[in-house]
């Protein structure tokens, strides 16, 4: 009976004890939501108005407007000061006297200068004319295809004729959606056009490739006395696999567009690209009885598969940034095209004629200007930092040209001028271009002022006295330009 008694006071313990717990664990938990509430503890709730944050509506991407909408544009520049810069960089160490310097407002207006009207060798600043022209003329949301057509002939052969439309970043595999460089790819338009020949019964075909959009006049003259072992101009070309570099010497990027190194060019892009492709069509179970050989289109036809580069604006970046020469040429060619012709249709000349027929047209000052080519690399070509510098300022409400300023190389972060000028707390507030050649530094952009507004600047070096104590001065001189 003892024992009975004892467990049965245990039981009323222990449900006691769970009793007490309870009330207590309730208690605390309505005591800290009461202080939530009247905000004495930290939480969710609140009796006080919440003040919900509101998000505005997303940008729309530029089309025509203005690149320095808001950045208070109108804020005068000190002239002096911009003044005390170019004296600075006039007696800089290895520059010597063969420059010119010029440094705008955002209207254009040169607020300090040094020689800005006389022309000198520009290097591959003169991409920056190329890339405005071909901007403010082209549409930069369409794209160069590259494409294939059937021709059943009476004796009954198949001919697929490949057809370049100027798309020298072709990938040799497939289409590449995250890159410029390999955006559209001979794999995938090889998986395209075995499809169309698979539904029609054909497994054998001969294969052609025409390459005659372009003419034959592809090559500035003398450009090759500046591109040493055929390094930095290949000619221009319907089609091309990844710009016709040849990487058998040295270790191709990971990153497609990567173009950091300079392997040797192949001198028969098209002829390149028809081998890869009749490769891929191979691969897929198609038997290439003869070719790839130069050929023609046939007109009035519709195309059974196309694939398509990167947009315009996407592909002048790309040649911006890296400087690419053949793509500057390319541009021209494009630019030329399009205008219908100026006068030399399909040559160099013509490409040249209708980069500044546009400058002209537009309002650019066009003094003194001499092209050799649309990149800068061939020798001959002249220029004033007067020119430049009112390229850069239209840069700046760039219009239809918009192109031209976006693709830009950005201090700090892309393109050739990466590591030029700035690092750090400045990256991102300059929008430049770099020239090199064995005697010219020079170096052409715009900047965002670190106090407000914006400037245009240009600056050339022909023959320094130390050409590395030049190009350091030019970073030197740059790196003040945001302080004005």
């Amino acid at each position: 009976m003892a024992r009975h008694r004892t467990s049965r006071q245990l039981s009323v313990r222990r449900l006691i004890t769970v009793l007490v717990s309870a009330l207590v664990t309730a208690a605390l938990m309505i005591g800290y939501l009461m202080a939530d509430i009247y905000d004495v503890l930290p939480g969710v709730l609140t009796l006080r108005q919440v003040h919900h944050a509101t998000i505005a509506d997303p940008q729309h991407p530029l089309a025509g407007g203005t690149v320095a909408a808001d950045l208070g544009d109108d804020k005068p520049i000190d002239a002096a000061a911009a003044k005390k810069i170019i004296d600075e960089f006039g007696s800089s160490e290895g520059v010597g006297n063969a420059f010119s310097l010029a440094i705008t407002a955002a209207d254009g207006i040169i607020v300090a200068q040094h020689e800005a009207s006389t022309a000198r060798q520009p290097a591959s600043t003169m991409k920056t004319l190329t890339a405005f022209a071909a901007a403010s003329t082209l549409d930069m949301s369409s794209t160069l295809d590259t494409k294939t057509y059937l021709v059943q002939a009476a004796d009954g052969g198949k001919t697929v004729v490949l057809q370049g439309g100027g798309d020298m970043l072709l990938s040799a595999g497939e289409s590449d959606p995250d890159h410029i460089n390999g955006r559209a790819g001979l794999g995938t338009l090889a998986a395209q056009t075995v499809q169309a020949l698979k539904d029609r019964g054909i497994t054998r075909i001969r294969l052609l490739y025409d390459d005659t959009l372009f003419g034959s006049d592809r090559t500035p003259a003398h450009i090759n006395q500046n591109n040493a072992e055929h390094r930095y101009y290949t000619a221009i070309s319907t089609m091309a696999v990844d710009g016709g570099r040849q990487w058998g010497e040295l270790t191709k990027p990971s990153d497609p567009d990567d173009s950091s190194q300079y392997p040797t060019l192949s001198t028969q892009t098209a002829a390149d690209a028809a081998a890869t492709f009749a490769k891929r069509l191979t691969e897929r179970g198609i038997t290439v009885e003869s070719g790839p050989s130069a050929g023609k289109a046939p007109e009035g036809m519709s195309a059974i598969a196309s694939v398509s580069s990167a947009p315009l604006s996407e592909v002048m970046a790309f040649m911006l940034r890296h400087s690419d020469n053949t793509l500057a040429q390319l541009f021209g060619r494009l630019t030329d095209l399009k205008r219908g012709g100026s006068g030399a249709a399909n040559s160099i000349a013509g490409d040249v004629k209708a980069v500044e027929e546009t400058l002209k047209e537009q309002g650019i000052d066009t003094n003194g200007l001499v092209m050799a080519d649309c990149s800068g690399l061939s020798p001959g070509s002249k220029l004033t930092v007067k020119t430049l510098v009112q390229i850069q300022a239209r840069n700046l409400t760039a219009g239809s040209a918009t192109a031209a300023a976006e693709g830009l190389s950005i201090p700090g972060l892309v393109g050739t001028a990466r590591n030029r000028i700035v690092a750090g707390r400045d990256d991102g507030l300059y929008r430049v271009k770099t020239g090199s050649l064995d005697q010219v530094t020079s170096l052409t952009g715009n900047v965002s002022r670190r106090g407000g507004g914006v400037l245009a600047f240009a600056v050339i070096v022909n023959d320094p006295e130390n050409y590395w104590s030049a190009v350091q001065a030019v970073n030197d001189m740059a790196a003040k330009l945001v302080e004005l």
